[in-house]
């Protein structure tokens, strides 16, 4: 039973589709009239946000003199953990039914059971260097999440089945790195918990 190859390409589409919610966040700097100084877009990146901070602690002068520091803010999230939803599963015997065969498929099942459901924890961490900065980052995000915000998902290629996939915001924290020395640079952190509802085929 085990060892025929499949690959739906599951996880890699929910890390993507992660990822584009927060791919379009702008901040700017505005004067008291209203006058728009700068707009910025905030880059986003996938990978644990201790590699950014260390980063961020890098001794630059002890290094080549052309090598900058990096930039904030910044947005970094990374799949943290993946555990089994009992509380979604359905009856296993339950068939899904292609709406059309290829013609390669003569002689296939034209029907898919039903899927496993998982739950998929993300981490997204907002770097800043000023307090404005980061709480207008985390304003363009909250209202979205009351507490969870769907998305539609194509689960299999070769299926016409999109299902509603919700992903909830659990918790929210905040750390101001403001202790130590003068040459240290402020980092003003916020942590956003999520829950992706996904379902593995």
């Amino acid at each position: 039973m085990f060892g025929t190859y499949f690959y739906n390409e599951t996880i890699k589409r929910a890390i993507s589709i992660f990822g584009t919610l927060f791919n379009n966040i702008d901040i700017k700097k505005i004067k008291a009239d209203g006058t728009v100084l700068t707009q910025q877009k905030v880059p986003i990146s996938y990978g644990p946000k201790q590699k950014f901070l260390l980063r961020l602690q890098d001794d630059l002068k002890a290094r080549d003199g052309s090598v900058t520091s990096i930039s904030l803010p910044r947005i970094a999230f990374e799949l943290t953990s993946l555990e089994y939803d009992a509380t979604r599963q359905q009856n296993k015997l339950i068939r899904a039914s292609k709406t059309s065969l290829e013609t390669g498929d003569v002689g296939k099942r034209g029907y898919q059971y039903q899927p496993a459901p998982y739950n998929l924890t993300f981490s997204l961490s907002i770097l800043a260097k000023n307090v404005i900065d980061a709480i207008q980052i985390v304003e363009q995000i909250l209202p979205y999440f009351q507490p969870e915000y769907t998305v539609a998902m194509k689960m299999v290629d070769s299926m016409s089945e999109v299902r509603d996939v919700p992903i909830i915001l659990n918790s929210i924290t905040m750390e101001d790195m403001y202790e130590g020395s003068f040459e240290e640079r402020r980092v003003i952190e916020y942590t956003l918990e999520f829950t992706m509802k996904l379902y593995f085929f």
